[in-house]
Formats: structure tokens, sequence, C-alpha cells
């Protein structure tokens, strides 16, 4: 029997694990109840399980029947601060926190991606190193695993990573060489000018005029100064400005986020990003305050390994279409193990129509189509048995 079948007859358990996580959500370095339930299924496997890196991480060994490389698989597991909509049996029980982007899923493939591999351990030359990770969205999980030691004792020789995604349906699988996901910065920008009265405002120096021509400039930045054949995003998110009809505030902050693919343009948009600020607002009377705080690198697929998921892929879900040009301005912290260890971040399509699984990640009514889960799992493990055995020549 091969990995998809399987992982098909471990349906009922990863269903069952992934609707209990999304049960019970829990946000970044919290997930005390999810990191227990993943070390209590791995040490029931009988894997060396190490617990509490970077707070609630949890680390396990798979040794394979001789020796080998060593290729690490990463599953992340924290929720969100939203307020779950879908009114699903399952949905959140903690009021303002839910599984909005999958994570629960992925923890869910995780573990039965290790069941996989427990059941072929005789025909693994090697050893896989399982890494379930906390506080991927924004909070420097993967960051304090690495300081953590996590890449060490022993060092990957390969890394894959996997994301359920709900802009393609089941049967879509993202499988692309280069830069998949995009580098990620915060930023946040105070504007002082001098407030008054709203009825004599030429006796102010206004902060609020002057951020709405800082904000519209800024647009300009991707239009006229990153080639149109690169790829940049500059968004403006949030706007803070006083609190009175009649008074003009002598301060307005607003934020939001960069995102790029090269390094080349990352560099460009922030020189940009403060030549115009502090441009526009020093021509305008005001003064200028620029945070800008780094997210993450960019997810770029080793070509040589992705190459040998494809292969993978092909074989396992022949019926499957598989992207090779699939991109998207999201990030992600996989980005930091990957700068560290070449690997492959996979897209396994998630959504779907007809049941209403359609909503965009990070969205309250956020669902995806269970298939996707034995499809990721078996994808997943037959990918490290090929590292481990040397598919396609590695």
């Amino acid at each position: 029997m091969g990995y998809l079948e399987e992982a098909e007859e471990l349906f009922d358990y990863t269903q069952a694990l992934r609707r209990d996580f999304h049960l019970h959500p829990e946000l970044g370095f919290k997930e005390v109840r999810t990191a227990g339930i993943v070390a209590r299924e791995l040490r029931e496997l009988g894997l060396e399980v190490t617990t509490g890196v970077a707070d609630t991480g949890v680390m396990a060994l798979l040794e394979g029947s001789s020796p080998g490389p060593v290729v690490m698989l990463r599953f992340d597991m924290d929720a969100l601060p939203i307020q779950e909509q879908t009114g699903a049996e399952y949905a959140s029980v903690h009021p303002g926190v839910m599984h909005a982007c999958g994570h629960d899923g992925h923890t869910a493939i995780g573990l039965a991606a290790a069941r996989l591999l427990v059941a072929h351990r005789q025909e693994l030359a090697g050893t896989v190193k399982l890494v379930f990770q906390p506080a991927e969205e924004g909070l420097g999980g993967a960051e304090r695993m690495i300081a953590e030691g996590v890449l060490e004792q022993p060092r990957p020789d390969y890394c894959l990573g996997v994301h359920v995604w709900n802009d393609q349906p089941v049967g879509w699988l993202g499988i692309a060489p280069g830069p998949v996901m995009a580098a990620g910065e915060i930023f946040q920008v105070r504007v002082k000018g001098q407030g008054g009265h709203g009825a004599i405002p030429h006796l102010a120096v206004d902060p609020v005029v002057a951020s709405a021509h800082i904000i519209t400039a800024l647009q300009s930045i991707v239009s006229r100064n990153v080639s149109p054949l690169h790829t940049a995003v500059v968004s403006v998110t949030t706007m803070k400005a006083g609190d009175a009809f009649n008074v003009i505030p002598s301060e307005v902050t607003f934020s939001g986020t960069i995102r790029t693919f090269l390094p080349e343009t990352r560099d460009l948009v922030l020189q940009r990003f403060h030549e115009v600020i502090t441009g526009v607002a020093n021509s305008l009377g005001c003064e200028a305050e620029v945070d800008v705080q780094k997210l993450t690198p960019a997810v770029i697929n080793d070509t040589q390994i992705t190459a040998c998921v494809q292969r993978v892929a092909a074989d396992l879900l022949p019926g499957d279409t598989i992207s090779q040009d699939c991109a998207t301005m999201g990030s992600e912290d996989m980005a930091y193990f990957m700068r560290e260890i070449p690997g492959c971040f996979i897209f396994v399509g998630s959504r779907n129509e007809e049941e209403g699984l359609d909503a965009a990640h990070h969205h309250p009514r956020f669902d995806f189509d269970e298939r996707a889960l034995p499809r990721a799992a078996a994808l997943v493990a037959a990918s490290a048995a090929g590292f481990l055995n040397a598919y396609g020549d590695l």
C-alpha cells in the first residue's frame, strides 16, 4: 500500500485532530494544549521528543533503518486573534481567537505524516526531524527555534514545509522553484505638526494633511520606482488622527506593510520609503519619525529539491494540477529555516466553493476542505522518504 492510500486510511485520525485543534485555538507562544497533544502523539509512536523549544515548540527525531541524510519537516501550530464566524460545529470555543490560516490542519498533517513515516521506517536511510513551530504569525517563532538550536544535533540537509491553500481548489498543488512568498516588513510612521482649532487652520501645522499627501505619494514607489518586471507592495493599513471634529491634532500615526521578493527591490523600496516620507513631511512643515521592522525574508524554494518534490507529486497524485509558477506576496517565517537549509515550501489546494469553503486566509469565515489533509500528509511523507532514499539523485 502506498503513502496516499495509507493517508486516506488515517483520515478519521487526522480530521479528528484538526477539528480538536480548531475547537481549541491558541495564539503564538501560548500553544500549550496543542503542543501537549503533539508531544503525546509523537511519544506514542516511540519517537524521541523534545518539548519547550521556543516556549511551546516540539521537536522529534525519527531514525531510519540505516544511516543517511537528515530531512526536516516543519509544521506551524498557532492561531490568530480573530473572532470566528464560520458557524462550524468545531468552531473556536475561545472568543476572539481562531484558526483562520490553516495551522490546525498543518499540525494534524504533521502528526499524520509522522505516522506514515514510522510505518515505513525500515525503508528509510537517514533521519526525519519533525518540527512543530509556535508563533508563525509575525511573532518570530522560527527565529526563536533556530536560536535555541533546532537546526543542530543533527543539522538537516533538506527541509520541507506545507500550507493548505484556499486560493486554489482541492486537486491543485503549488510546487514552484525560486521565490514563492515575499519578504515582509512592518512599518509605523509618526507625523508631527502643531495642533490647533479646526476653524483657524492657518495657525496650525496640520499633520493630517501632511499624512494624506505622504500616503498618496507612497503609492508612487511601486508605480514609478520599481521595475514593472519586479514585484513590490506598499500598503498603509492603519491610521490614527485626533479625537475631536474641531481640533487639528498635533500628530498622526499610520502603519502598514512592505512586501518584496528580490533583495535589491527591497533595498530600493526602503530607501524611497524613507525619502518620500521625510521629504513630503518637511515640505508641509511637519517632522516624521519612521520605524521599519523586518518580518521575514522571502521564501525561496531550492530548484533541485523542488524538482524532486514535483516528481514525487506527479507519481503520488497523477491527476492533480501542479503549478510551477505560483507565488504570493504573503510572507511566512519558514523563510528563516530555508535561509539556512535548502528546501521546498508546498501549497496544497483546499478550496471548495460548492461547500462554501472558499473564504480567504485570515478571514473570520475561513475554513477548508478536509480532503486536503491526507493529500498533504502523503505528499510530505513521500517527499521526505524520497530525499532520504536519494529520489531523483539528490
